[in-house]
C-alpha cells in the first residue's frame, strides 16, 4: 500500500509529460502505478512484472505517431483504464497502441484505443487477458488499416467484451485454444480471421455491418456457439467462411441479412464427418447455405433456414454425397404433408439445380430475381424440366413447423 501511494505522490508532483517512461523505470518490479488524468508520453517499454491503472476519467498515454505507443516485454504486466493513440504508421513495422512479445499473463482491460495503426499485436502471447476495452484504427481506407487484434503463435488467451469497429480484421494465425467471448465486432473487413489456429472458442459475439464476419482456413477442432452474424456487406457480403476446416461444430448461432450466411469449402482428401451445423436461425439472406464443390462429410441438423431467397447454392456441379446426414430442419419452402401427426414430413425435402437457372452462375442476371419473367422461367423449370436437375440437398426428416422458442430440438 504504501508502495503505491509513494508512486502515485510522484506522478501528481510531476508534469504528466514525459515521466512516465521514468516512473515505469524506477518501480519496483510488481508495483503499481496509479496515474491522475493527463496526457503522457508514449513509446514507453515496459520490461518487469507492473501494473498501470488510469485513476482519472482521461488518462491519456499518446505515441509521437512514430513506432509503438505501449511495448510490453515482460509477463504479469496489467494495462487498465487508459486511453491509448498515436502509433507510427508503418505496416512493415507493425506500429500498434500496444505490443506484447513472448509473454504470459498480462491483462489489458478497460481501455480504449484509437488512432493507430495495429490495436493489440500478440507475438507469442499466452494465457493473458483482453476484455472490456474499445478498438478502432486510423482512418485509412480499410485496407490500409492494420488489425485490431492480431494473435501470431499466441494459445491460452481470453479475449471478451470488447468493442471491435472500423478496423481491419482480428487475425489468428497458428494460434490455439482462445476463448471469444462476448465481443461486439462492427463495420470491419473480417470481423475474425483464423488460419491454421485450432481448438478456439468463438462464443456468444455480435458481428454487424463486417465484410465477412468470421473466415476460418484450414482449421480444427473449433467451436462456434451462440452467435450473431448479421448484415455482412460490402464485396463480400459473406457470414461465415468454412474453408477446408475438420471437426468444425457451429451450434445455436443467428445469420439474419447477410449476402451468403454461410459458405463452405471441403478438403477433397477429407473423411468422415468433419462440420456439425446444428441449431442454427439461418433467415433473411440472399442465400443460405453455399458451397463451393462437394456437398460432403457434413451434418445439417435442427437449424431454421427460412425467409432466404436461396436456401443451396454450389458453385461447381458435383454429385451430392451420402456421406451427408440431413435431417430435422425446418425448410419454410417445404411443400409436403404430415398424414401420421408426428411433425415429420412424409416425404424428403430436396433442393434441386435447375439447368436453366442461368442467374445462379452470373451476378448480372441476379438484378432479376423476382421479377416475373425470372418467376415464369423458375416455375416452368420445376414442372417441365428440359433435362433432369440436379440434386443439391435431400433433408429426409423435414420439419413442418417452426420448433417452439426456448423448446430443445
Amino acid at each position: 500500500m504504501i508502495k503505491i501511494l509513494l508512486l502515485f505522490l510522484t506522478l501528481i508532483i510531476l508534469s504528466p509529460a514525459g515521466i512516465l517512461q521514468k516512473a515505469i523505470d524506477k518501480a519496483p518490479s510488481g508495483a503499481t502505478l496509479k496515474l491522475p488524468s493527463g496526457i503522457y508520453r508514449g513509446n514507453i517499454v515496459i520490461n518487469k512484472p507492473l501494473t498501470i491503472i488510469g485513476s482519472g476519467k482521461n488518462v491519456i498515454i499518446k505515441g509521437d505517431l512514430n513506432a509503438t505507443v505501449i511495448t510490453l516485454n515482460s509477463s504479469q504486466v496489467t494495462l487498465r483504464n487508459l486511453q491509448i493513440m498515436g502509433s507510427g504508421d508503418r505496416m512493415e513495422n507493425l506500429d500498434a497502441a500496444v505490443s506484447l512479445n513472448h509473454v504470459r499473463e498480462c491483462e489489458i482491460s478497460h481501455c480504449r484505443i484509437s488512432d493507430t495503426l495495429y490495436g493489440i499485436d500478440m507475438n507469442m502471447v499466452k494465457d493473458s487477458v483482453i476484455s472490456d476495452n474499445t478498438i478502432t484504427s486510423k482512418k485509412h481506407a480499410v485496407p490500409l488499416r492494420g488489425d485490431a487484434l492480431k494473435l501470431w503463435y499466441a494459445s491460452g488467451n481470453i479475449i471478451r467484451d470488447n468493442t471491435i469497429e472500423r478496423s481491419r480484421d482480428v487475425t489468428l494465425t497458428y494460434s490455439h485454444h482462445n476463448l471469444f467471448l462476448h465481443n461486439t465486432f462492427l463495420h470491419n473487413r473480417y470481423g475474425l480471421h483464423l488460419s491454421m489456429s485450432h481448438g478456439n472458442s468463438i462464443k456468444d459475439n455480435t458481428f454487424r455491418y463486417n465484410a465477412v464476419g468470421i473466415l476460418m482456413m484450414g482449421i480444427k477442432d473449433t467451436n462456434v456457439t451462440g452467435n450473431r452474424i448479421l448484415s455482412s456487406n460490402g464485396a463480400a457480403g459473406i457470414g461465415v467462411v468454412a474453408d477446408k476446416v475438420s471437426n468444425f461444430h457451429f451450434d445455436h448461432n443467428t445469420l439474419k441479412f447477410n449476402t451468403k450466411a454461410l459458405y463452405i469449402d471441403v478438403k477433397r482428401t477429407e473423411r468422415g464427418k468433419q462440420r456439425f451445423i446444428t441449431h442454427n436461425t439461418i433467415s433473411y439472406n440472399t442465400e443460405a447455405l453455399h458451397f463451393h464443390a462437394d456437398i460432403k462429410n457434413n451434418i445439417i441438423a435442427h437449424n431454421v433456414i427460412k425467409g432466404n431467397i436461396e436456401d443451396v447454392l454450389q458453385d461447381l456441379k458435383a454429385k451430392y454425397g451420402k456421406t451427408n446426414t440431413v435431417e430435422y430442419n425446418y425448410w419454410d419452402r417445404y411443400e409436403g404433408f404430415d398424414r401420421n401427426g408426428d411433425a415429420i414430413g412424409d416425404t424428403p425435402h430436396r433442393i434441386f439445380l435447375y439447368a436453366d437457372q442461368l442467374w445462379k452462375y452470373d451476378n448480372k442476371i441476379k438484378f432479376f430475381y423476382a421479377t416475373p419473367i425470372m418467376s415464369v422461367i423458375n416455375f416452368l423449370s420445376r414442372i417441365a424440366p428440359f433435362i433432369t436437375p440436379v440434386l443439391l440437398l435431400e433433408d429426409s426428416k423435414p420439419l413442418m413447423s417452426l420448433p417452439k422458442e426456448g423448446a430443445p430440438q
